[in-house]
């Protein structure tokens, strides 16, 4: 292969790992590939459909750690009303975002996809993540299988801050949901058994809608991403299950008001040339 297509390929796996790493952690993937993007010239109309298409590789790795429970629900849908409850659940959640993606997604693609509102949105969403780890209120659901249809759709209007770049999907639906008086853990699960139907129907969408702009040459690119972002989102959701057990979000959030700072003042003063 010519020297130009490894180095397109090299931009890949490096996306693909910064998608997987951030999906579910609560800093914000899209944010991170917008800036990830800028950084590596990778701006142009493809890309953003491919750093919305290599979401169905960390989907994949949700799929596999939480495999048991999905077939498990799969298989007893005709006899448990439980499992139908929480797929009712999950549809629930994902319709706020279908509809208001439909009606505001290309504006928003239009206007907000830029590095200072992905560094603005980083530093405003750590103070919530800050402010809701200083409450101090008891959890009332601590399974996933105990939510409501009211419970899931207020998970799943507050998924849709995340429409704003840099506030992060993940962060808004955990976050939220530990607002709304689930458990870590129960909002953590949710967030993911959510991101499924959201990330695989955007992904979808965004492959339908620009398909003139794809060719099977594209094929190794998006391949190349895919892998990665399955890898990385692997090894980061069994971490992340694992940290949950013993410790906060607080990181995340001096994380994201760190990282946002640096945006802020690099672009400010000319240190670094974001693409916007």
């Amino acid at each position: 292969m010519a020297y130009d297509t490894w180095i397109l390929l090299a931009k890949a796996a490096v996306m693909g790992v910064v998608e997987g790493l951030t999906e579910f952690l609560p800093i914000s993937s899209t944010g991170h590939l917008i800036l990830a993007g800028s950084l590596l010239g990778f701006t142009d109309d493809k890309s953003k459909v491919f750093d919305i298409a290599i979401q169905t590789g960390a989907i994949l790795a949700v799929v596999i750690v939480y495999w048991s429970k999905l077939w498990s629900t799969a298989t007893s849908l005709s006899s448990s009303a439980a499992a139908r409850r929480f797929v009712l659940n999950v549809l629930i959640a994902f319709v706020p975002a279908v509809v208001l993606g439909l009606l505001f997604g290309k504006a928003i693609k239009a206007h907000l996809f830029t590095p200072t509102v992905v560094a603005s949105a980083f530093i405003v969403g750590a103070l919530v993540i800050l402010w809701a780890e200083r409450r101090e209120s008891a959890a009332r659901i601590h399974s996933v299988d105990d939510m409501t249809p009211w419970d899931a759709l207020k998970v799943g209007l507050v998924q849709c801050l995340a429409m704003i770049p840099g506030t992060s999907r993940s962060g808004a639906t955990i976050i939220g949901g530990m607002l709304l008086g689930l458990s870590r853990r129960c909002a953590t699960d949710f967030s993911f058994y959510l991101a499924i139907p959201t990330l695989v129907g955007a992904g979808a969408y965004s492959l339908y809608k620009e398909r003139a702009l794809l060719s099977l040459a594209d094929l190794p690119l998006f391949a190349t991403g895919l892998v990665f972002s399955f890898l990385s989102a692997w090894l980061c959701v069994r971490w992340l299950l694992r940290y949950i057990s013993s410790h906060t979000f607080v990181p995340f959030a001096w994380y994201r008001i760190a990282f946002g700072v640096i945006v802020l003042v690099t672009a400010w003063t000319g240190l670094v040339v974001w693409t916007e």
